[in-house]
């Protein structure tokens, strides 16, 4: 339970960089508002009865917006007065309301004035009708039109000066959107949970117009965008799914499931494909209970959908709703969606479609505005010792001095520091250990021999087939020296083969150990045991099928993780469990090892992804964010960051120093199910479950190529050697290299399109396609490049 206990710590307080927190939202009379990047600046707050106001900038970026909760306070010392007052309280309540609603006219803060007036409908309620609604409503005009007024601005704006406490009243102001009545509990205090308390988040839907008139309101924005120009139907129509779905949500939560039931059916064929698995959840919410413990449901409800939209769309939009009168639709416009507003030409449907399709719609542009350091680290100094084999590298002199312009000269890491490179120190790696010092020594040899790849020279590939598994091949992985390829089963085994000749062999006994030379020159040869020397060593322990596996760099160490919620460190020296990793709550989808070792990453069914060293029980870091699984996670190459492909349909880069969140990737339109960095650090590819392989430039952070070709889910994706070449391996039994240096050179990545986000894909996925390789009938699951450029692929054979 320790690690547990630590593990919500982590999740409650990891907040994103930039742009509001993705899991943990706001609760009601909650202090974490919608810029969690920005400061928040708290007014006086004198004794049992003064006005408290705070305001947030941040990711939200434009006008800091300043929202109300209503809580009773209680006078100092007293016991704190639940939110929902009783009937007895309820005139000298609305007298307080009527003063405060007042207060907040005078001092023009619009904003307040309408959120105030929301939560004093549901006061309304909670008192049984007591006194008359006219005084409430007589202020309506003026809401109304502070209602249309609104506008979230993209440019980021300084924090408004706190107006001063005045009057005697129980008004608690606070950064964020109050998502329905304040919490119990103490006057501005701020609710830490690692979940959004249910109730509190769909108390949101309680504001209702009238349900028979929200197919009018629907159809009519639906008439307005589609008889709007070209050039903004295609952003505007970014808004038919989101506020479909909230539509849909505030009818079933109100009891209208007629109207609700109608609503769906009418319009849920005009929605985007790529949202139908959504909508199939959706159509089985039918009831109030139903919504209470849907996890979908309540990630639509707590992280805004974001739709990225320019200025002329926007003021098109506001205007038309203005002239309507239309609320309803507005009021889940303000509440529901976060509107990215940039100034410029509007994007056409094909630069919107390539980015949109995620669970909560778009990243903001702030998200991946952050530096990141995707250069590669120096390599340590190795002195490399003359042999006979040197002589290949016609080097006169024989100096292996010679030899690393060579290295350098086919993409591997530079000797200098590369600029856009991390500090050394700047995460604590481990030493190189004289093993790993040998190991280097054979790389740089074996690096010598490789073969150089381009579009007229295609690798070859090898293929292990996996025959007899019958569907059970859950997880591959090759060792980087291609020595030993490692296969989790669904039948809870690990099993390891050797692919070259040398067998596998433990360790001696303890008693056999003792009778050693310690000092002879063969001591690693003479401490295994032949008797026990075999081609296949299975691994037992897991409890639940093996999801995932990763060889250590140096060969000594296999990681696993599975079903039954574990990530399990097998040593390869006497093929035995050392450790078991206890953290995630649910199945482990992936697990893997930094390039350097000791450090690994592992993600899961409970969408987060966590960083742990490997004489650690506990995670280091826990990266909290996604919406729904983490399907598969990746180093980058220098170790200072890791990346994180989930069911929500996006990817994440994650900061290893801090647990930050400093990209977020939207495109694909299915889940992501693999992930691989150049080996330069500076791109990023993916595959999801569309057959889509989407290219992305990490220090900008655009997509910048798409690659179509594939029919079924892209299981793994790898890049050759130096980086020339990118192998995609696919559930249609394909095989498929692709051009990667044509598919990133003239890279499109000026200051406009950083900042506005208009990405121009090239079609040219079939001028990049350089080969497909077809298997009978084997999925492909895993895809390796050896030291020499060979590609080894692995599946498991599937009768048809």
């Amino acid at each position: 339970m320790a690690a547990l206990a630590e593990e919500q710590t982590e999740v409650a307080v990891k907040l994103e960089p930039e742009g509001p927190p993705t899991l943990l939202p706001p609760q009601a009379g909650d202090g974490a508002g919608e810029g969690s990047g920005g400061t928040t600046n708290n007014g006086p707050n004198g004794g049992g009865g003064n006005v408290a106001a705070s305001s947030s900038t941040g990711g939200d970026g434009g006008t800091p917006k300043l929202t109300v909760a209503v809580s009773t306070a209680a006078p100092a010392g007293a016991a704190p007065v639940p939110a929902a007052a009783p009937e007895a309280g309820a005139p000298h309540d609305r007298q307080t309301l009527l003063a405060v609603l007042q207060f907040l006219r005078q001092s023009n803060l619009r904003e307040a004035e309408e959120a105030l007036r929301r939560e004093a409908r549901l006061l309304e309620e909670a008192v049984a009708g007591s006194g008359a609604p006219g005084e409430v409503d007589s202020v309506g005009a003026e809401v109304a039109s502070a209602l249309l007024s609104r506008v979230t601005a993209s440019a980021p704006g300084p924090a408004a000066p706190d107006p001063p406490g005045t009057g005697a009243s129980g008004v608690t102001a606070v950064s964020g959107s109050a998502s329905g009545p304040a919490a119990p509990g103490k006057v501005g205090s701020v609710a830490v949970e690692d979940q959004p308390d249910v109730s509190a988040v769909l108390s949101a839907y309680s504001q209702q117009g009238d349900p028979t008139m929200y197919e009018e309101y629907y159809s009519g924005l639906k008439h307005f965008i589609e008889c709007s120009l070209d050039c903004h139907r295609a952003e505007l129509s970014q808004l038919f799914y989101p506020l479909f779905v909230h539509m849909y949500l505030e009818l079933v939560y109100n009891q209208h499931e007629n109207e609700a039931k109608s609503f769906f059916e009418k319009f849920h064929g005009d929605q985007e494909c790529y949202y139908q698995d959504d909508l199939r959840v959706l159509s089985s919410l039918t009831k109030k209970e139903h919504m209470k413990g849907n996890e979908t449901m309540l990630d639509f409800r707590t992280s805004k959908f974001v739709l990225r939209i320019s200025r002329d769309s926007y003021q098109l939009l506001k205007r038309h709703l203005q002239e309507k009168q239309n609320n309803q639709i507005w009021n889940i416009v303000q509440e529901h969606l976060y509107i990215d507003i940039f100034d410029g030409m509007p994007r056409s449907k094909q630069q919107i479609d390539a980015m949109v399709g995620s669970l909560a719609g778009e990243a903001k542009r702030e998200a991946n505005k952050s530096k990141v350091f995707f250069g590669l680290l120096k390599e340590p100094e190795i002195e490399v010792p003359l042999d006979d084999e040197d002589e290949e590298g016609e080097n006169e002199e024989g100096k292996p001095k010679k030899k690393k312009p060579k290295k350098d000269s086919i993409g591997s890491k530079s000797k200098k520091q590369d600029p856009n490179a991390p500090p050394q120190n700047r995460i604590p790696l481990p030493e190189l250990k004289d093993s790993d010092k040998l190991d280097k020594i054979m790389n740089m040899k074996e690096t010598t021999k490789r073969v150089r790849l381009g579009p007229d020279c295609l690798p070859s590939i090898c293929f292990y087939t996996f025959l007899n598994a019958y569907q059970g091949l859950t997880a591959v992985d090759v060792t980087d020296d291609s020595s030993l390829i490692a296969g989790g089963f669904a039948d809870s085994t690990v099993r390891v083969w050797s692919v070259t000749p040398k067998k596998l062999r433990s360790v001696k006994q303890a008693s056999d150990l003792s009778l050693i030379d310690k000092e002879s020159d063969d001591v690693l040869e003479r401490i295994m045991d032949e008797k026990t020397a075999s081609e296949l060593k299975i691994l037992y322990g897991h409890s639940g099928p093996v999801y995932g596996a990763s060889f250590s760099p140096d060969r000594n160490y296999l990681l696993s993780s599975s079903e039954d919620g574990t990530v399990r460190l097998w040593s390869l020296q006497t093929f035995t469990c050392l450790v078991g990793y206890k953290g995630h709550n649910y199945p482990v989808w992936d697990t893997q090892f930094s390039p350097y070792g000791y450090y690994f990453v592992s993600g899961g069914h409970d969408r987060v992804a966590r960083l742990w060293a490997t004489d650690h029980y506990q995670p280091l870091r826990i990266f909290a964010g996604h919406l729904a699984d983490v399907n598969c996670t990746r180093f980058h190459p220098n170790s200072n960051y890791v990346a994180t492909g989930s069911a929500d349909r996006t990817v994440r880069l994650w900061d290893v120093l801090n647990g930050n969140c400093v990209r977020i990737f939207t495109g694909h339109k299915g889940p992501i199910h693999s992930l691989t960095f150049s080996p330069n650090g500076r791109f990023l590819a993916t595959g999801a479950t569309d057959g889509r392989v989407l290219l992305w430039d990490i220090g900008h952070g655009l997509m910048v190529g798409e690659l179509k070709g594939h029919t079924d889910t892209v299981c793994s994706l790898r890049f050759s050697r130096d980086g020339e070449i990118l192998a995609s391996g696919s559930m249609d039994n394909t095989v498929r290299l692709w051009d990667a240096i044509k598919a990133f050179e003239d890279l499109e990545t000026d200051d406009f399109t950083t900042a506005t986000g208009h990405i121009n894909l090239p079609e040219n996925s079939q001028e990049l396609l350089l080969g497909t390789y077809m298997t009978k009938s084997t999925p492909v699951v895993h895809l390796h490049f050896t030291r020499r450029n060979l590609v080894l692929a692995a599946g498991a054979y599937s009768p048809q």
